[in-house]
């Protein structure tokens, strides 16, 4: 079966010269920076009107995930769906497998395209890239906006501190993360709930293979990221998962 390419993130742990930008002024101070890139990123904030929603849809492909992935694959459809009735949406799937492998799409804007480039996926073996999907997210969210992350998995394999320090860097930039955790992992569930409070997201567990809960947690995300809190608010009157969401969000 052919596979469609899809190029990884950029390395950011190069140096500066290395990935082609120039190097940062020695007389700028570390605050001053850190004004300067939160004022870039909300002038370029993807919440103003008429603006399409953009939502990174980040999955765990290692081997334990495989029902999960084909759950997910089904489901997807649902995030487009629940958008359309309030505005518009584009998806960029990001993924991680193997020993060192972890990829972004382009920006999708049809279910079936989407669900295509997912069923020529499959899950190998290999610990979680959890870093680089924040590492991706952050970098969308200054060059294009984006509205919201979701990331669905079961487990934490990387040190903690350092996926904090990157999931506030969204949290800056006013970019939740839902974190939809399959299981009952303890050591993720610690990190995970972390990651949302720090960006201002939340964190739900869903049954293994309980489609039905995965469904409303992604419409939910979906709705957050096509209209809003306020799409969120209307949508938790009828829909238990935007409730949850919403009982956790800032």
């Amino acid at each position: 079966m052919s596979r469609q390419p899809m190029k990884p993130p950029v390395d950011t742990s190069a140096p500066p010269a290395a990935r082609g930008g120039a190097l940062p002024n020695s007389r700028v101070s570390p605050s001053e920076e850190i004004a300067a890139f939160v004022a870039k990123a909300r002038a370029m904030s993807p919440h103003a009107p008429g603006a399409r929603g953009r939502l990174v849809f980040a999955l765990d492909a290692t081997m334990s995930r495989q029902p999960t992935w084909d759950m997910a694959c089904s489901l997807q459809a649902e995030m487009f769906r629940e958008a359309a009735a309030l505005g518009s949406l584009d998806i960029r799937l990001v993924y991680y497998r193997g020993m060192n492998e972890c990829r972004a799409s382009g920006w999708i804007s049809e279910p079936a395209k989407l669900a295509t480039l997912m069923a020529k996926i499959d899950c190998r073996g290999g610990n979680t890239q959890i870093g680089k999907v924040l590492s991706e997210a952050r970098r969308d969210a200054v060059a294009s906006g984006v509205r919201a992350v979701v990331f669905v998995g079961d487990a934490m394999e990387e040190p903690a501190d350092e996926l904090c320090v990157k999931a506030g860097e969204l949290g800056l930039l006013k970019v939740p993360m839902f974190l939809f955790q399959e299981g009952y992992d303890a050591t993720a569930e610690a990190t995970f709930r972390e990651i949302a409070r720090l960006t201002g997201g939340a964190w739900c567990r869903f049954d293994p293979g309980a489609a039905a809960q995965l469904r409303e947690l992604l419409r939910a995300a979906a709705a957050y990221a096509a209209g809003g809190r306020d799409a969120l608010q209307r949508l938790s009157r009828t829909d238990g998962g935007a409730a949850r969401l919403l009982g956790q969000m800032k």
